[in-house]
């Protein structure tokens, strides 16, 4: 391997490495990540954990090629979900920890999600790992390689919160993705009915993809649901991270709903707690929150950004819009949407109020979808800029924890640069629909003297 290394650049983004297979990630980049990442760590033993996806056996056969020449010991926990990854990193002598993963991207995507010393590693972490490679400072040593099965050890940790209760009937959905094999031991080793849909991992993903935050890869868990007479039906994304929810009516429950039933259950065991979301979430989270006694923090979107707000703030419970979902509470504080399934079991099968009714009793509101819309790279920076000037002049009202959170009397619009591509992310929330057009026009019209038409705000 020569010793200096550069990567195609938008594969370095904030929160993980993620590019497309033979266009902007290869595994000549697998073996450089490993080299430069092995030198950070300053060698010991790192976790290597992969998904279904077809190009991962070969990114992590050269990653471990990588770790191994900067003298690092490598433990393979092989095929799984990322939070098996996580686990790995607190349940096994590691100094760090790589997961091979696309989450939720098309099949020819592939990336990496890392943790150094049980901390997130992104964005400066990420472009310091790209400097060092380029100036090629790499480590030299020789590391061994070795593998472990975590699958009965990480499914075993997550029953260990599992409370019990009243018998349901559940229908689930991991949609080929990494989080098959995991679910189909959780829940043969729980009590009541279960219907498993799509548990064959599948990197081709076959059946529909595997995100649960688009309505229309939530229909086979809907029908499911209706067909079979559960009581509620829950998905994964295609790596395990992120969570979806359909009551018993075949509804969906977006991430700032879910957040409100596990909110209550743990600020009942944890009076004045902090309860952390992202600024996308609904403002009726938060009054929720602090309803209940907790108190409501309002934070940047972005796994990597939530998990260190709550070690800062000792929140025992955060989530996203996304289904990102971290318990501190008795567990770790990463995102693992097997963990938050068997914490919301715990819930519903702890009353007798079905997940329909507990919906029906939280705030009603209006709102848009998550919009995306183009924008240049190098374009996100003046707008937003130009937005928030316009706002200053006018005297609004808002956050700019993330982007822009604008409060008015008819409720919120939201304008964000996304992390991960290159797009801008708006969202306007109202108690009513006449509340809501107006929203939506203001929103066109700071978007519209920075110079950016409008997309169809619907």
């Amino acid at each position: 391997m020569t010793d200096a290394y550069r990567f195609d650049p938008t594969i370095l983004r904030e929160y993980d490495i993620r590019g497309v297979i033979g266009k902007t990630l290869s595994e000549a980049d697998a073996r450089a990540i490993g080299r430069a990442f092995g030198t950070m760590a300053g060698g010991g033993a790192i976790a290597v954990g992969r998904d279904g996806r077809l190009s991962s056996p070969g990114l992590e056969a050269a990653l471990t090629e990588g770790l191994t020449a900067a003298g690092c010991d490598v433990v393979s926990v092989e095929l799984g979900p990322t939070p098996m990854l996580y686990y790995a990193c607190y349940a096994l002598d590691v100094v760090g920890g790589i997961m091979i993963t696309g989450s939720h991207n098309p099949p020819d995507y592939n990336g990496f999600k890392m943790m150094l010393r049980r901390k997130p590693f992104f964005a400066g972490d990420i472009q310091a790992l790209g400097r060092l490679a380029a100036e090629g400072g790499f480590a030299s040593g020789k590391g061994n390689a070795t593998s472990v099965d975590m699958l009965d050890r990480y499914v075993e940790r997550l029953m260990q919160d599992f409370t019990g209760g009243r018998s349901l009937k559940v229908a689930w959905d991991a949609g080929n993705g990494a989080a098959g094999e995991a679910m189909k031991r959780l829940t043969a080793r729980l009590p009541g009915e279960h219907r498993l849909l799509f548990a064959d991992i599948d990197g081709t993903f076959p059946n529909h993809h595997p995100d649960p935050t688009v309505p229309k890869n939530l229909v086979d868990l809907q029908k499911a649901v209706a067909d079979g007479g559960c009581d509620l039906g829950i998905a994964f994304d295609g790596d395990g991270d992120r969570i979806g929810v359909v009551d018993g009516q075949g509804r969906i429950l977006w991430g700032d709903q879910l957040m409100q039933i596990w909110a209550e259950a743990v600020l009942k065991e944890r009076p004045g707690a902090v309860v952390i979301s992202d600024v996308k979430a609904s403002q009726t989270l938060f009054d929720r929150i602090g309803a209940l006694g907790g108190q409501p923090l309002m934070w940047k979107t972005g796994h990597s950004h939530i998990k260190n707000k709550m070690a800062e703030t000792k929140a025992p419970l955060a989530g996203e819009m996304s289904g990102h979902v971290f318990f501190a509470d008795r567990y770790y504080g990463y995102d693992d949407a097997l963990y938050a399934a068997i914490r919301l079991l715990n819930v519903v099968a702890g009353t007798d109020e079905p997940v329909a009714a507990m919906r029906d009793r939280m705030a009603a509101t209006v709102n848009t979808p998550e919009l995306r819309f183009p924008c240049a790279e190098e374009d996100k920076r003046p707008v937003m800029a130009a937005v928030v000037e316009r706002l200053k002049a006018a005297g609004a009202t808002y956050s700019d924890v993330d982007g822009v959170r604008v409060n008015t009397a008819d409720g919120w619009w939201l304008l964000r640069a996304s992390n991960t591509q290159d797009v801008l992310v708006a969202r306007a929330e109202s108690t009513g629909e006449a509340g809501l057009s107006r929203l939506k026009v203001e929103l066109a019209d700071a978007l519209k003297a920075a110079g950016i038409a409008p997309p169809d705000l619907g």
